[in-house]
């Protein structure tokens, strides 16, 4: 396992940013106030033009157990596929979220961009109006098999199937990972960009301890916080959840498929992020974590920045490695 080396300072295009909302003590989403939302627009603005990328779109409908799944397949514009696949999931603490926000579509074109592979972007059932776990696990893990099942017909060896989500999404993707390995039909690898690994966040480390009272409050993930989401993801206290819910949670990580995790370094969440990163390092899985110096928790939404195409690059050289023997895992 090798991880980056945290800076303790902020990025500059994000430090450039902070005034904008170093005096929020809280954002409602639901129902924003006009100060606030100006806030938060002027530091979710874009950094520049998206970067150039070049990927053809189809959008299906899949079958789940649920109904039908939308998923949204990615494919190069030009030329035969590589035979690359990936499965990924957006993030929004499972409520929010999809096909067209940054952290799905921008990724998945450019991932495609990156790799000739294949990326089908999954709009899961969000746990709203009574909606709870297993069901958006239920429609990951459908379309992870349906993808794999498909493989060919899509341009993907199924070898080499991957999946990979964000936030709440790397929440689905590591539980599908779970899920497949259970099945004996494990992904050749799971990328993990700032994951919910476990219903209740673990303490932070003391480097990340120190770091928390600088974060603006607005950008926060507290404890009170987190259970809340998470409490409404499973329906029940998330203390309580399985390794379908929560990865973290699993009782024998032994034999999950290879494993890159990527924390922001000034993010609550990252102390998931590494103490899950620990525990497939101690089932003696193959994991690899990188600590995005700087960075907020999200910054894959963040467009036209250099630093989420720097963390694309790092994502598409992961979908890029040989596969690995089935025999020697």
């Amino acid at each position: 396992m090798s991880e980056t080396t945290p800076t303790g300072e902020w990025a500059q295009p994000y430090a450039e940013r902070l005034h904008f909302v170093e005096e929020l003590t809280g954002f409602d989403w639901e129902h924003p106030d006009p100060v606030g939302a100006a806030a938060m627009e002027a530091w979710n603005a874009p950094f520049g033009a998206p970067e150039p990328t070049s990927a053809t779109t189809e959008d299906r409908e899949l079958p789940g157990p649920h109904g039908p799944i939308p998923v949204r397949i990615y494919r190069p514009a030009a030329g035969e596929p590589s035979g690359v696949g990936l499965v990924w999931y957006h993030g929004g603490a499972f409520i929010g979220g999809d096909l067209d926000m940054p952290e799905a579509d921008l990724v998945a074109r450019g991932l495609v961009t990156r790799t000739g592979g294949v990326v089908v972007s999954v709009f899961y059932r969000l746990c709203r109006d009574g909606v709870h776990h297993p069901v958006p696990h239920d429609d990951a893990y459908a379309a992870y098999r349906w993808t794999r099942d498909h493989a060919a017909e899509l341009g993907i060896e199924a070898a080499r199937l991957a999946v990979g989500g964000a936030s709440a999404g790397g929440c689905l993707a590591s539980t599908v990972a779970l899920h497949g390995r259970d099945d004996g039909v494990p992904p050749v690898r799971a990328l993990l960009a700032y994951p919910v690994a476990h219903g209740v966040i673990p303490e932070p480390s003391p480097a990340l301890a120190a770091l928390l009272p600088g974060i603006p409050v607005v950008l926060r993930f507290p404890p009170e916080a987190t259970t809340g989401l998470n409490g409404n993801y499973l329906g029940s206290d998330p203390a309580a959840a399985d390794g379908y819910a929560f990865a973290g949670h699993a009782t024998d990580l032994r034999d999950y498929p290879p494993t890159y995790i990527e924390n922001c370094e000034f993010d609550d969440l990252r102390a998931s992020g590494e103490s899950f990163a620990r525990q497939l390092a101690d089932a003696g899985v193959e994991v690899t974590v990188t600590t995005a110096a700087g960075l907020p928790h999200g910054h894959l939404n963040a467009i036209g920045s250099p630093l989420t195409s720097a963390s694309l690059d790092r994502f598409a050289a992961q979908l890029l490695l040989p596969a690995a023997d089935p025999a020697v895992r």
